[in-house]
């Protein structure tokens, strides 16, 4: 090794934590300053990467190769961007980590800043040994909000051509290896209606009470998965859900409300598909509701569009990663999870992937957010064992 390399910096997980926690990366925000962080880390430890950026270039991916440059190999991932504060009661600034009783807390601790750090503290270890095939680090923006990194990640991997074999996303499993989560799909719903005068609804189109239909179309659907599902053993529930997450409409009592939007989602089992239960929520618009707003006002109506998309996650329990992560992590069992990571896009690119990460779900998106160390401590391990596993 020689001098400059003797030099790079070799810090802890905690010591990275506390850096990588500092940068506000709430998805609304630019993530330049950490990313700019990273690329000094590893430009220390002579570690090349490749940045690929959003459209407007105020967040970037990094995808870093440890070892042989060239496709193979495997991949660990992470995203750094989190999910706002505001509104939530924390008892310290959560963007200084805070020790306390063996655990860490801020915003981003265990969802998953935890995991990146663990990787980037890794590297020295992992550059020093004879790598045959490559290490992969996969740094992502806009996890929380669509995913929108890992999908411009993939495109950079085209255009390389340097794609792992395979790919550990280390969302907080509790270090347990997961097989499969839902797919999502959002839906944004506008809808027409026609103002007037409260004394005169037969003259208006009641956009609020149009939408209130279709909201009640989506309980009773909520109701017929839980009853007829398909249904998949090991999630929880063991079905496809959606809910209403949002509803914004009117101005004043007296006036009918010409417009109402709410927004959607379901969330899918691997078997099933979200497109098939959209068509059928327009079918049930189609014939049920807009016929009698159109009646009045043949500009009326409702307005479809889907925001985001991710496909849901499913590795065979046969496959060589499940064994190898499961030995390593000295897990009898594997589990499902109900919400959604980066794992879908890349297993849909064709690169087998497994979640399995320190923390637990439970603390994430929550005030005080915290990781035990001996999460962190587990992480450690299970990279080096990985490492030595599958690329020495």
């Amino acid at each position: 090794m020689d001098a400059s390399a003797t030099a790079a910096p070799r810090l802890s997980t905690a010591e990275l934590l506390a850096r990588l926690v500092s940068f506000d990366t709430t998805s609304r925000n630019s993530n330049l300053a950490l990313i700019g962080y990273v690329r000094d880390y590893l430009d220390a430890h002579r570690i090349p990467y490749r940045i690929s950026t959003d459209a407007a270039g105020e967040k970037a991916n990094i995808h870093a190769i440890v070892g042989p440059q060239c496709a193979g190999g495997i991949a660990l991932s992470g995203h750094v961007d989190t999910v706002p504060v505001d509104g939530q009661a924390w008892s310290a600034d959560p963007f200084t980590l805070r020790r306390s009783d063996g655990r860490f807390y801020a915003r981003g601790a265990a969802d998953m800043k935890g995991f990146v750090s663990a990787c980037l503290a890794a590297v020295p270890d992992i550059k020093a040994r004879d790598l045959a095939r490559p290490l992969h680090l996969f740094i992502s923006y806009d996890e929380e909000v669509g995913c929108h990194g890992a999908r411009r990640l993939l495109r950079d991997l085209d255009e390389s051509g340097l794609k792992p074999a395979l790919c550990v996303v280390g969302e907080p499993s509790g270090m347990q290896p997961i097989l499969a989560h839902k797919g999502k799909l959002n839906l944004r719903v506008r809808v027409r209606g026609l103002t007037g005068h409260s004394s005169e609804p037969g003259k208006g189109v009641n956009a609020i009470q149009a939408a209130s239909e279709a909201i009640a179309h989506v309980a009773a659907e909520a109701r017929r998965l839980a009853r007829e599902g398909p249904f998949e053993d090991g999630f929880d529930p063991p079905h496809t859900t959606i809910h209403v997450g949002t509803i914004q409409g009117g101005t004043i009592l007296n006036i009918i409300p010409e417009r109402c939007e709410f927004t959607m989602e379901w969330r899918t089992i691997p078997e099933d598909d979200a497109t098939r239960h959209v068509e059928r929520m327009r079918a049930f618009v189609a014939a049920n509701i807009e016929p009698a707003m159109r009646a009045v006002n043949a500009g009326t109506g409702f307005d479809f569009e889907v925001m985001t998309t991710m496909p849901g996650l499913a590795l065979d329990a046969d496959h060589a990663l499940t064994a190898i992560v499961k030995q390593l992590t000295g897990s009898n069992s594997t589990g499902k999870v109900s919400y959604g990571t980066e794992g879908g896009f890349y297993q849909a690119a064709g690169i087998p992937t497994i979640i399995c990460g320190p923390g637990h779900i439970a603390q994430a998106h929550q005030p005080d957010e915290w990781i035990a160390q001996e999460q962190l401590d587990a992480c450690d391990a299970f990279i080096r064992r990985l490492v030595d596993r599958v690329l020495v």
